[in-house]
Formats: structure tokens, C-alpha cells, sequence
């Protein structure tokens, strides 16, 4: 399997990684990749904020079009602060949890806002 590194701090232009429209362009280009089957290396270096927004975008995504364990085999990151890590372990479980019953939870959203 051929390993991609994607350099998020070339792709944002800027050592925040702060906004949901970086994110989708994030998600682009892993998307890609993935439909290659290629496996990805996302290199978070010299990336000093980061926030849930990106990660929503760039990773949370994902896992309403992949599996868990397709994810696991083919994303990998890289220079993440512990503090880092664990804000995507956070976005992961909760994109997990939302894909697994997005229509619920959506009707859970709606009724709480009074949208119904």
C-alpha cells in the first residue's frame, strides 16, 4: 500500500488549523487519497492551534463515508501535542457515535430546539 503524507500546515498556510473551510479542504484531499486506497500520513507540524471545528471537517467527516477499521488501517497523524491528541480522539468517537445514528440524533437536535 502506498503511504501519502498530506503537510497540514502547507495546506492551511498558516500554523492554525482553526476553520471548518480548512477542514473541508482537508477532508478533500484525504477523501481522494482514500478512494485510491492509499495510506495517508497527516503531519500536523508546526501546526501551534488547532481546533474541533478542522477536525470535524478533516477527519469527523470521514467516518460517514468509511468504516472505522478502513480508517484505522489507512490514517495515521503525526506531530499532534498530547493535548492535540486528545481533542481528536474526542472528534473521532463523537463522528462515530453521530454516523451511527445521525437520523436520531438529528431528530434528538431538532426537538430540543423546538425546529420540528
Amino acid at each position: 500500500m502506498k503511504t501519502k503524507e498530506i503537510n497540514i500546515f502547507e495546506l492551511v498556510g498558516d500554523t492554525a488549523a482553526v476553520s471548518s473551510e480548512d477542514g473541508n479542504a482537508v477532508f478533500g484531499n484525504i477523501d481522494k487519497l482514500l478512494a485510491e486506497k492509499a495510506k495517508i500520513l497527516l503531519d500536523f507540524v508546526n501546526i501551534k492551534t488547532l481546533t474541533s471545528s478542522f477536525l470535524n471537517a478533516a477527519i469527523g467527516q470521514l467516518y460517514g463515508k468509511y468504516t472505522s477499521s478502513f480508517l484505522k488501517n489507512h490514517l495515521e497523524v503525526k506531530n499532534l501535542s498530547p493535548e492535540d491528541t486528545e481533542l481528536l480522539k474526542r472528534v473521532v468517537e463523537r463522528a462515530k457515535e453521530y454516523f451511527k445514528d445521525k437520523k436520531g440524533i438529528e431528530k434528538e437536535i431538532k426537538e430540543t430546539l423546538g425546529d420540528e
